[in-house]
């Protein structure tokens, strides 16, 4: 969105340390800010709400499996195999359960840690790219962005590989740019690990960015200083491993099962991890088909949601751009294209690299089957890059506050007054919807269980991470009073005010106080989210069975275990599955070895009521089915939301 001819700074050379110039803020400040938002906003919802179920505790269970069996090879679920996910993320949560227990707090601190990784990577890189107002809007951006925000609240590597992969193109860049073998040797690992976290996409990622980097710049030419083979070495060294021993680990079974698709009648992990989770998936052929594709207008305006409130100032960066396109000497005009590329500072050459970078993620996942936030590894490059115009933008209004140059800064300061503008409409039609909820609801009495209140609506089958939000219902707002209070008066305020500053020419403060209504919105959003703990954990029903159960008590699971994954995590229990040989459990149930969890309807009625005692969770869609096939013949002990717990005798007996 910046090209390098933008502003003085960002001429600067990869050897000259950033101006401060007319940014007021001292370092001191910067980082004060910088940390009281990181807290507020990420470390303190890392205690709430409870695990949740579906991936959140599945992936939770993998980690606990390996810290509990010390089995750092093969993941685990209820005691199948499960192959689909590189081990990474779960070495780091099992190496955090030793340290602070099995809890969400050592569960997604690794992923919070991350955030803060990048929005510290993103600092320095563009502190010395850029200008220090670039480097504070950039770290500032990544915190307080919805997206990264939300897509951090269940245990998904996204934000891990999104830190590692930058990490390697920054150290790829300086390495080259600064002739430092070891630092392009640190990218080589870097992407290695990161490879560990979320598989051939990273490289993919790397390189789709990279190769035609260094076509445009011309710099393939230095080849010999990319230490191709000890650094692929280097690559292999840490990234094979795993892959060697988990093949060596899960075998091929020697013939396809049942009618589980094959690739040369190859169904062990080099076939499902590789072809089956990578090639397929991109394909929408994965078996077993659980994802869906969102719609490409839903894919591509969803970002401005994702990347809000930064992405209101996405139209002044491009008229910015557009209007700076030709700023360049009449030498470097009349030179072709890619001679352009090849002059550029280390700025321009980031800003090449970013862009890149964010386009091919964009584009890639366009093509492929996705969630809406497969696109995350984006938000880095597209957030620095909006810090960067936003400052360079900043920056030319107090240097060139009159003169000749004015005149053609007044377009970029109506277009900036303009998003705030936007934001300002956007924040007071929030702040009254929110206002009407509450007026609406203010006879209903508080319901600490939200999920009672929700419609159910089932859009897209719940197959994408967002279908929840559409079972909102107005009596909700009567257990998220507090949260929706203070939203409202967030987004009723701080809009108005930026907007203001911003006309004032107060560019530093409206920047801040956008940045900070967007702070304050992600706290009650936060607290909001901790209401839903009811609807999307079973945690009280864990600890209710840990309460109850004796030591040879039976854990039943009615459905697929991702229904009720997190009693699985709570209790430390296996548990059966009844009619759950589904999804992520299929593929490895089928190994020789896999414990006999899986029961049918009639298996569950021929154990019911004999032997030890019988703790069943329900689903609420199963629920009429379970409790028609019992006939009466159980004890519920726990309603929870939609979902129930019985047993199949009296607690006296």
């Amino acid at each position: 969105m910046q090209t390098p001819e933008n502003s003085a700074a960002t001429h600067a050379s990869s050897a000259e340390k950033p101006v401060r110039g007319m940014f007021p803020l001292s370092l001191t400040t910067e980082w004060l800010i910088l940390g009281l938002v990181f807290f507020a906003v990420y470390f303190a919802a890392l205690f709430s709400p409870s695990l949740l179920d579906d991936a959140d505790a599945t992936h939770a269970q993998a980690a606990q499996h390996m810290a509990i069996s010390g089995d750092y090879v093969t993941l685990k679920v209820d005691g199948i195999r499960y192959l689909e996910k590189p081990p990474l993320p779960y070495w780091l949560a099992a190496t955090d359960y030793h340290l602070f227990g099995f809890n969400v707090f050592a569960t997604h601190l690794p992923q919070t840690l991350a955030v803060l990784g990048c929005a510290l990577l993103a600092f320095f890189w563009a502190r010395r790219a850029y200008s220090e107002r670039a480097a504070f809007y950039a770290a500032l951006a990544f915190l307080t962005s919805i997206g990264v925000f939300l897509f951090t609240r269940w245990f998904i590597p996204e934000s891990i590989l999104t830190l590692l992969i930058a990490l390697a193109l920054y150290l790829f860049l300086t390495g080259l740019e600064d002739h430092r073998p070891s630092r392009l040797y640190a990218a080589y690992a870097m992407l290695a690990l990161a490879m560990l976290a979320k598989g051939l996409i990273a490289p993919v990622f790397f390189l789709g960015a990279v190769l035609p980097y260094l076509l445009l710049t011309g710099e393939y030419r230095r080849w010999r200083e990319f230490h191709l083979f000890s650094g692929t070495l280097l690559f292999l060294l840490i990234a094979a491993p795993w892959h060697i021993l988990a093949s060596l680990h899960n075998p091929d079974q020697g013939h396809p099962v049942g009618n589980i698709p094959t690739f040369g009648n190859v169904h062990g992990f080099l076939y499902f991890y590789f072809i089956n989770e990578h090639v397929l998936r991109f394909l929408g052929k994965r078996y077993p088909h659980d994802y869906n594709k969102q719609p490409s207008y839903v894919f591509w305006f969803s970002h401005l949601v994702w990347l809000f409130p930064w992405s209101l100032y996405w139209p002044a960066a491009l008229h910015r751009a557009w209007r700076n396109r030709n700023r360049q000497s009449s030498a470097t005009n009349a030179a072709p294209l890619l001679e352009r590329f090849r002059h550029r500072s280390f700025a321009g050459k980031s800003t090449l690299l970013l862009a890149l970078y964010a386009g091919f993620i964009l584009i890639f996942f366009s093509f492929s089957t996705n969630q809406e936030y497969y696109t995350y590894p984006a938000y880095f490059p597209l957030l620095m890059l909006t810090a960067v115009a936003l400052a360079g933008m900043e920056e030319e209004f107090s240097t060139h506050s009159s003169g000749d140059a004015a005149p053609a800064l007044r377009g970029d300061l109506r277009w900036l007054q303009g998003a705030h503008a936007l934001f300002a409409l956007v924040g007071t039609t929030g702040a009254m919807a929110l206002g009407y909820g509450l007026w609406a609801s203010r006879h209903l009495p508080f319901v600490a269980d939200i999920g009672s209140l929700l419609a159910h609506r089932d859009v897209g089958g719940y197959s994408l991470s967002m279908s929840h939000f559409f079972d909102l219902t107005g009596p909700s707002f009567a257990a998220l009073r507090l949260p929706a209070t203070l939203a409202a008066i967030a987004l009723l305020l701080g809009p108005l005010l930026a907007w203001r500053l911003r006309a004032r020419l107060h560019h530093l403060s409206a920047t801040l106080t956008t940045a900070l209504t967007a702070a304050v919105f992600l706290i009650a959003a936060h607290i909001a989210f901790a209401r839903f703990g009811p609807m999307m954990s079973s945690r009280p029903m864990a600890d209710t069975i840990n309460r109850l159960a004796g030591p040879n008590d039976v854990l039943m699971l009615y459905g697929d275990q991702s229904y009720g994954s997190s009693i699985i995590f709570y209790t430390r229990r296996p548990a059966y599955l009844v009619n759950g040989r589904s999804t992520s459990m299929l593929w490895g149930s089928y190994y020789p070895d896999a414990p006999h969890i899986f029961l049918t309807d009639a298996d569950l009625l021929a154990m019911w009521g004999h032997g030890p005692r019988k703790f069943l969770f329900v689903p609420g869609d199963d629920r009429d089915h379970v409790e028609a096939l019992l006939q009466g013949r159980f004890t519920q002990l726990q309603e929870l939301s939609d979902k129930v717990l019985l047993t199949d005798r009296p607690l006296s007996q």
